[in-house]
């Protein structure tokens, strides 16, 4: 009897209470891992799966797996921490049980979001996924009206209930062993947080970065490390971490490709090294302009362009009946870096596209070229335009603003949680051009279109194509409401008198083999105007960031440039280029050559066709290339901003 308490006193302070998160350590890399490898395959790439690739990918992958599994499980190890080492060590075990189902579910769901996200983005969880928790709405309301939500949580519930099942027995025995005191616990505690900080030091996301192929990159990660990662970088210093020239060098470099007098005179600022008057080719077209620009419209819908049969049938009519441009190219894969090069044309520097940044008014844009020249220019959205922070931009540089709150409920046919059907936005554009042009105005309209976007879904009885059904349904409906907004415009005493341009904002899918797959930017342009435009196709290669500058010199409008872009249409001298990016890589493509820049000052070129260039052919495009960005980094980073003014309320 006497021997007992001695017995009891020494097995007490053995085991540490650590022991409660290694269930739950295992359970987040086995699913994490398991989510890698479903993601290979949704990918539908065998060549992932190439013993090879896949290898160091899911070891490089287990590495940020770790990390990550080591901050998930410390809500256990607080628990294990903060419990008495001698009380309720059963109540202990079904409290440990429940944080663990919570995790496990938390688990869950992220590998869920993950093939949700991977989905639309062909991604892990990076910037985008930043930015959509500002807009919990759209971005809910999107999920709900585009899956099944009840059989999704379903099996969410039922995998996190195995789960926790599969961990219980070893959870509840870990909650009742003996524990050390307070100061033991505390040690271990302090011990495990240090590991996790030293893990998380030790771990670079770079590693991944040598993999080389793009979606196996995005294999190798972590979603919960890449979306901490976005949160840390979401903007990024082109200077710092990207490669430069001395910059005289840039100013030249840029000079040269607005050289021709017939054209340009140069007013170069050492701010703005290309700034320059643009000498018109004859009297100013005092003509309205109407810019549409498309959601999701890549050149793999629309059948002269190689696409998909049938689809686009009004827009290949318009095409064919004034200036279809073949090789048209998108900057990005979002509708934000779209309106970026539409309005401010600038190639697509890092990071935040330029709108969605702080300060960001008063600057150089197409809206504002026609408002000295006498134009109101409108913004109409579809859906509502705080998304992606479109009011304060477009209000701030001086556009009226126009968004799906301007429609009376009895005059929406539908809508879903991005916006209006695309023929009531049109509507909305036709009443809204209507009344400036009686009341003796000039009209600048960019309109932006939301119906081609998941969840694909628009008025019954339009076309052949079931609402809610896919992609092609949702490409045919806006071509659909396209037709019928040209038809209704035609009956407008002002459409003789207007310039239309359709132009798409990016295309449905980045994914490719490379980092920037050219043939993923590929988009259709048609600048249509009956009686004043001659029919033809124009193949020569054009960026986004060409369409501000190309419209104004068809309308021979005299004014004093900052847009990187080009006149597609008149610019000889050096041969036109691309510009493309997908957050933290941006590329540039000239001269059969396709230049990429990335952080860390590391560079690639390679020849559009993937062969291997010259070397001093390679460094004559990766200077050109570095020159346009770096300027274009310097123009917004280095500018004074005014606060932004309040975008006009209707």
């Amino acid at each position: 009897m006497t021997e007992t308490p001695v017995q009891v006193q020494r097995a007490a302070p053995v085991t540490s209470r650590l022991a409660l998160a290694g269930p739950l350590f295992v359970a987040f890399v086995v699913v994490s891992a398991l989510t890698r490898l479903g993601l290979a395959a949704f990918n539908a790439d065998t060549s992932l799966f190439e013993p090879l690739r896949l290898g160091p990918a899911v070891l490089l992958g287990l590495g940020y797996d770790v990390a990550v599994a080591l901050w998930w499980c410390l809500p256990l190890v607080l628990l294990g921490w903060w419990w008495p080492a001698a009380r309720a060590r059963s109540a202990l075990g079904i409290v440990a049980l429940v944080l663990t189902a919570a995790l496990i579910g938390g688990l869950v769901f992220v590998s869920v979001a993950e093939f949700v996200f991977w989905n639309e983005f062909a991604s892990r969880f990076n910037f985008i996924a930043v930015d959509y928790l500002l807009y919990t709405r759209e971005v809910i309301g999107n999920i709900r009206e585009s899956y099944r939500l009840t059989p999704l949580f379903a099996g969410i519930g039922v995998a996190t209930l195995l789960l926790t099942l599969a961990l219980a027995r070893r959870t509840r025995r870990a909650a009742l062993e003996p524990a050390p005191g307070l100061w033991r616990r505390s040690g271990h505690a302090a011990l495990y947080v240090a590991v996790a900080v030293a893990v998380t030091a030790g771990v670079n996301t770079g590693w991944k970065d040598r993999l080389g192929q793009p979606q196996l990159v995005q294999v190798a990660g972590n979603g919960v490390w890449e979306f901490f990662h976005a949160v840390r970088y979401n903007q990024i210093d082109y200077q710092r971490f990207y490669a430069t020239l001395p910059q005289a060098q840039v100013n030249a470099i840029l000079q040269r490709r607005f050289a021709d007098p017939a054209h340009y005179r140069l007013m170069a600022t050492p701010e703005m090294p290309i700034r320059r008057e643009v000498i018109p080719d004859g009297p100013q077209r005092e003509m309205n302009v109407v810019m549409v620009s498309i959601e999701s419209l890549g050149a793999e819908f629309v059948e002269s362009l190689g696409g998909a049969r049938g689809l686009t049938p009004n827009l290949e009519r318009l095409g064919r009946e004034g200036l279809f441009f073949d090789r048209m190219y998108a900057t990005g894969t979002r509708t934000v870096r779209g309106l970026e090069a539409l309005t401010l044309s600038v190639p697509p520097t890092p990071g935040h596209a330029v709108p969605m940044r702080p300060n960001n008014s008063g600057l150089f844009t197409i809206g504002g070229v026609f408002k000295e020249k006498g134009y109101e220019a409108l913004y109409l959205y579809g859906g509502y335009s705080y998304f992606d922070n479109m009011a304060s931009f477009f209000g701030g540089n001086g556009y009226t603003v126009i968004d799906r709150t301007a429609i009376d409920k009895k005059d929406i046919h539908h809508e879903n949680i991005w916006g209006v059907a695309d023929e009531d936005l049109f509507d909305l554009a036709l009443r809204e051009i209507d009344t400036r042009v009686a009341a003796g105005k000039k009209v600048f309209a960019h309109v932006m279109t939301t119906s081609n976007h998941r969840p694909y879904t628009y008025p019954a009885d339009r076309i052949d194509i079931p609402s809610g059904t896919g992609r092609d349904g949702a490409v045919k409906y806006t071509d659909f409401a396209i037709g019928q907004f040209v038809d209704k415009a035609r009956q407008r005493p002002w459409f003789d008198n207007t310039l239309f341009v359709f132009v798409a904002d990016h295309t449905s899918i980045a994914r490719g083999r490379s980092d920037l797959p050219m043939e993923r930017y590929h988009i259709p342009m048609v600048m249509y105007a009956p009686g004043k435009i001659a029919p033809r196709r124009v193949d020569a290669l054009a960026s986004q960031i060409d369409v501000a500058p190309t419209l104004l010199g068809w309308l021979n409008v005299p004014y004093v440039s900052e847009f990187f872009g080009r006149d597609v249409l008149r610019d000889g001298g050096p041969a036109p280029s691309l510009f493309m990016a997908n957050y933290q890589t941006v590329g540039f493509v000239g001269e059969g050559l396709q230049v990429e820049l990335r952080p860390k000052q590391a560079t690639r070129v390679t020849g559009v066709d993937g062969s291997t260039p010259s070397t001093g052919h390679a460094q004559e495009a990766l200077d050109e290339g570095i020159a346009f960005y770096q300027a274009a980094a310097q123009r917004f980073s280095s500018r004074r901003f005014e606060p932004p003014s309040p975008p006009k309320e209707r």
